[in-house]
């Protein structure tokens, strides 16, 4: 287990943000209570670990990608024969999911997480490799399909989408929530840089997601990164108008993210 102080969140942040936590990193599962929404990295959590998360939260979830592998993961060394190409900045490969291999290893990522860890749901990673602007639009039919057999396992279990609003009409049955990273910032990856994102295209992001929501009638969850109190502020006056639950943090999402407002 990691070691860390865990900061007491303010009284506005709880009733904003409806407390969402992103951490892919170690932490004591007492300490986390009174979120809506709690996403973490499973390999760190026993079974036992996740009972105390759902007794202290409302929704607690898995972390997957449908899209990538980590090459330090677990799915990386199951399925490696199968992988396409790289994506440098995570250091992770392209899954096909349509190779029988790999769409049976998903599958069991599933099974463990919903039946044998109790998980409430999944978060899907990576959901836009399979839009027009992704490496794999067209594998997209067989994620849809991946995901009805899926919903039809476990009806009642949570999925929650992030990005890929482009096929949210063909994704939208089966899944339970969107999560959206970045529309109010726009972390530089070249410079490592952390910044708002032009207001323009803010705004034209939060037009889309709005029209997606009302669509569909499905919860939207923000994700932003922040690290200095000066942009978490701005970041904050952006999404709350919104009315939507959102989490501001470090990119890396190892850590549980400190009050800065």
């Amino acid at each position: 287990m990691a070691f860390w102080s865990f900061p007491k969140l303010s009284t506005a942040q709880t009733n904003d943000q409806q407390k969402v936590l992103f951490c892919y990193g170690d932490f004591y599962p007492e300490q986390i209570k009174g979120y809506t929404y709690v996403i973490v990295e499973s390999l760190h959590f026993s079974r036992e670990d996740i009972h105390i998360l759902k007794q202290n939260n409302t929704y607690v979830f898995a972390y997957i990608s449908l899209g990538e592998a980590n090459k330090d993961g677990i799915l990386y060394n199951k399925i490696e024969p199968y992988v396409l190409q790289k994506n440098e900045i995570w250091n992770s490969y392209v899954i096909d999911i349509e190779n029988k291999e790999t769409y049976v290893a998903l599958k069991k990522e599933f099974i463990y997480n919903l039946e044998e860890q109790g998980y409430d749901g999944m978060f899907l990673d990576n959901i836009d490799n399979y839009t027009i602007y992704g490496p794999t639009p067209e594998k997209k039919e067989s994620l849809i399909q991946f995901l009805k057999e899926i919903k039809e396992l476990y009806p009642s279990k949570k999925l929650m989408q992030n990005a890929g609003l482009l096929i949210t009409e063909e994704t939208n049955p089966y899944i339970d929530f969107i999560a959206i990273e970045s529309i109010a910032t726009n972390y530089d990856f070249d410079k490592n840089n952390y910044r708002l994102r032009k207001e323009k295209d803010f705004l034209e992001m939060l037009s889309e997601l709005k029209s997606i929501h009302k669509k569909y009638n499905i919860p939207v969850i923000l994700i932003e990164y922040a690290i200095t109190k000066s942009l978490y502020k701005k970041v904050a006056k952006r999404v709350k108008p919104t009315g939507w639950p959102y989490f501001i943090g470090n990119i890396d999402l190892q850590d549980i993210p400190k009050t800065l407002d």
